[in-house]
């Protein structure tokens, strides 16, 4: 199974938990690599992937399109006069779901972050198959945002496996010691906590890859 990797928002720490899964399933002999088919602005989410991958792939296959311009997808086309290359994300996921048996597809933003004027992540996940893991941050908010992603995942006809509420700074505010046990009833989708600590990783991984085949 692959999965499209999306976040609540921008900054909410796609990246980070798309390379700890990555590096959790290798760890456990699970061939697993990253893919960012559009990354805008500092490249460092794509390094991020390719070391997390142990740099079994080239970068141009990791991330077919790269805008310098650090703004949603769709406005770095227009800024730069240059169109999304849809083929060549096609073409380069192709090849990794072929040499590879898990492929973790990190989006840019949100799940509705525009590619095209009408043709969002969304509508990539549906093209490339993908189900979902929605990253949101554990801080004031987060209800309301993973809610609405998850809807917006079902109504585009896409399977949300997991979301993974990540505790980036668990002294932000009054909310982050009681958003995963209230964000549980209120989403019927497993929800696990990360933190920068190898544990939390392992759980998510292995709960990933049990989803995937079971």
């Amino acid at each position: 199974m692959n999965y499209l990797v999306t976040g609540t928002d921008t900054g909410v720490g796609k990246t980070f938990v798309t390379s700890g899964l990555i590096r959790c399933s290798r760890s456990k002999g699970i061939d697993a690599v990253g893919m960012k088919p559009i990354c805008t602005g500092d490249n460092a989410d794509v390094r991020s992937l390719l070391e997390a991958g142990g740099f079994c792939e080239p970068e141009h296959i990791i991330n077919p399109v790269w805008y310098r311009t650090p703004v949603a997808p769709y406005t770095a086309s227009i800024i730069e006069d240059r169109v999304i290359d849809l083929d060549a994300i096609r073409e380069g996921f192709g090849q990794l779901t072929r040499r590879h048996s898990g492929v973790l597809v990190e989006g840019a933003g949100g799940i509705a972050t525009p590619i095209f004027a009408h043709y969002d992540f969304r509508a990539l996940a549906r093209d490339l198959r993908l189900n979902v893991i929605i990253v949101a941050a554990n801080r004031l908010g987060v209800l309301n945002h993973a809610r609405l992603t998850v809807e917006a995942a079902f109504a585009a006809g896409l399977k949300t496996s997991l979301i993974i509420l990540n505790s980036m700074n668990a002294d932000s505010d009054i909310s982050g010691p009681t958003n995963l046990s209230v964000l549980e009833t209120l989403v019927d989708v497993p929800v696990l906590a990360v933190e920068y600590n190898q544990r939390e990783f392992e759980q998510a991984t292995s709960r990933l890859w049990s989803i995937t085949n079971g």
